[in-house]
């Protein structure tokens, strides 16, 4: 009989659930919204082939545009964080389609306005922009004009506007069955509890001392995948189909020119992330040569890259505590940035423990006019959780700083710049803790063992995921089959690339392609990789230059999205143009391998 399940929704203590009544009281507020924009459509209308009639019509255009975006994003907000709250509840699943073809629609009603803009004769538009009173809204309209190469008349914008609730079909599939239908059974733990496996507790299971426990649960997880192959491969074939579709009619070379565009980044960055990764592999090597050695395998396994080197300490932190640890680590940014941190984590910001059918992973998310919510499934007993928490109060900050410093119109920022400031914090977090375990060698062993998994798994692993997401579409891109046999075997070569003929490629991580979610969003994880890169920098330089570099970057998080991210990152100090940050990354990297290295014989 199972000792431990997952809990139920309504079993969570609601001080341990994120506080959703800034946005909404009730459903029913939801609805009044929901009402509201659907009448509000038809104004639309009203400013159809009228946009280079005067500059007063063109602005009202403008802002009753933005006026409606903002409210449609509340109820999209609301509805997401309440059906990943637990993704077999209907009635928010139901909210989630509502607003997301809600959300179609007004893009429908709206599509005339890009078109019109960009056909606007230069004349016009240049005094436009020059008008003090459109001051705000230049950067906006800038990027609308930059778009005009890859945007259609009226008519073809209405259809694409249309298109977009049936594109995400593959993204939506995937989604309901990662997180509702796919079921992992029970095992036992070093306790002898059975135990319900989980999205949330699975590398837990890894990180086990116990080499058959870790064994048991890597082969019973992914042979859930297993059982469902096919399917996962199919939704993500059409999911770059999608992307090759879009590319296609906005007239892009490629998927990745389309992805990369809205952020100005060129193809070259992309390149210069994996050809300087793979060109510094050697110290990947070295660490896993040690970590075979060090635990006395004969072969290493995947399931055996998890799993702490110093394995003899017990982490167990509850999440009150973490955030005592966080605000601490932090301290280097403030006590502004510290104090809001700490209200936010222990004051309604966090959903932070798994319950059943609850969206796995974390996240941060929310809109300007609500808090900058985080998604948690928080577990006590893995420190991994405790890097999830500051990773997300980095984006949470982000969020913060932006809407108090920016208007609405460039509130929103990148993801390319997210990345960074979510690593950021983590690498603080590492430093303090390293340095409150300076008189603890296998205390420091051990964290120096966790920041180099980290590095591993965000900057090294996720550039193999990033060149597994450029062969995958080229390969579409040049009609190609990309059946689930052309998946595994494309996948297996870069396990082969990437870890060399250290460890054994079990057949079973060939599927771990299948199972990312980042992969339903084309070009996302290399971002990651560029993040972890700036972060390293940024963080070094304000340990150490003190209040210069602190107040750089707290200029940085207040640019929200009013410039271009390399333009942001430049301000903050770091030039991601170059292959300059990444190596000096994977050089850091190379020295904490090292000091491991150096700190763990000397426990012997």
């Amino acid at each position: 009989m199972t000792e431990k399940t997952i809990p139920r929704r309504e079993d969570i203590q609601d001080g341990h659930k994120w506080d959703l009544s800034p946005l909404f009281s009730s459903d029913t507020q939801w609805n009044a919204v929901y009402q509201e924009i659907e009448k509000k459509m038809a104004s639309y209308a009203t400013y159809k082939g009228r946009m280079a009639q005067s500059l007063s019509v063109f602005k009202n255009a403008i802002e009753f545009h933005l006026w409606m975006q903002r409210k449609i994003e509340t109820l999209y907000t609301y509805a997401h964080l309440k059906s990943d709250e637990d993704r077999s509840n209907q009635l928010y699943l139901g909210l989630f389609q509502r607003a997301v073809s809600l959300l179609t629609r007004v893009a429908e009603s709206s599509s005339f306005l890009v078109p019109e803009i960009q056909s606007i004769p230069e004349d016009i538009i240049k005094s436009y922009l020059q008008d003090e009173s459109l001051s705000r809204y230049r950067f906006y309209i800038q990027k609308i004009l930059r778009h005009k190469p890859h945007t259609h008349d009226e008519k073809i914008e209405q259809i694409l506007a249309l298109s977009q609730d049936v594109t995400q079909a593959p993204s939506q599939v995937f989604g309901q069955l990662d997180n509702v239908d796919l079921k992992f059974g029970t095992l036992k733990d070093e306790s002898g509890r059975e135990v319900e496996l989980s999205h949330g507790n699975f590398l837990t299971f890894l990180m086990n001392p116990d080499r058959d426990i870790r064994k048991k649960a890597f082969y019973q997880y992914y042979r859930a995948y297993d059982d469902h192959k096919n399917t996962i491969a199919t939704t993500h074939f059409y999911s770059i189909k999608k992307d090759h579709f879009y590319a296609r009619v906005r007239n892009f070379e490629n998927c990745r020119a389309a992805a990369l565009f809205g952020d100005d980044v060129s193809e070259k960055v992309y390149d210069n992330l994996i050809e300087t990764v793979k060109e510094n592999l050697e110290p990947l090597f070295e660490y896993l040569r040690f970590r075979k050695q060090a635990l006395g395998l004969r072969a290493l396994h995947p399931y055996d890259i998890y799993v702490p080197i110093v394995g003899d300490i017990e982490f167990n932190m509850s999440y009150e505590e973490a955030v005592n640890v966080i605000e601490a680590a932090m301290s280097p940014l403030g006590e502004s940035y510290t104090r809001v941190l700490k209200e936010g984590l222990l004051g309604g910001w966090v959903d932070r423990y798994e319950s059943r059918g609850k969206r796995s992973g974390a996240y941060s998310s929310g809109c300007y006019d609500s808090p900058p919510y985080i998604l948690l499934n928080y577990d006590d007993r893995n420190i991994n959780s405790l890097y999830t928490l500051a990773h997300e109060a980095g984006h949470s900050m982000h969020s913060y700083y932006s809407k108090q410093h920016q208007p609405y119109v460039d509130y929103e920022y990148t993801i390319f710049v997210a990345e960074v400031t979510s690593t950021f914090n983590e690498n603080l977090l590492t430093r303090y803790l390293l340095a409150s375990h300076e008189d603890n060698p296998r205390m420091k062993a051990f964290i120096l063992n966790r920041e180099i998994d980290n590095i591993r798994a965000t900057l090294i692993r996720q550039s193999m995921f990033a060149e597994f997401e450029n062969i995958t579409h080229h390969m579409v891109e040049e009609n190609q089959p990309l059946t689930l046999e052309v998946i595994r075997d494309q996948y297996r070569g870069l396990l082969e690339l990437y870890f060399g003929d250290i460890m054994i490629i079990d057949a079973e991580l060939e599927l771990e392609c299948l199972r990312i979610p980042h992969f339903y969003s084309a070009f996302y994880v290399y971002k990651y990789a560029t993040g972890v890169s700036a972060a390293i920098a940024l963080a070094d330089k304000v340990i150490r230059e003190g209040e210069e570099a602190r107040n750089a970057y707290l200029d940085f998080l207040k640019l929200g999205g009013s410039k271009f991210p390399l333009d942001e990152l430049m301000t903050a100090g770091v030039d991601m143009r170059t292959p300059e940050p990444v190596q000096r990354a994977l050089d850091h990297f190379k020295n904490l391998v090292d000091q491991f290295i150096q700190v763990y014989k000397s426990l012997k």
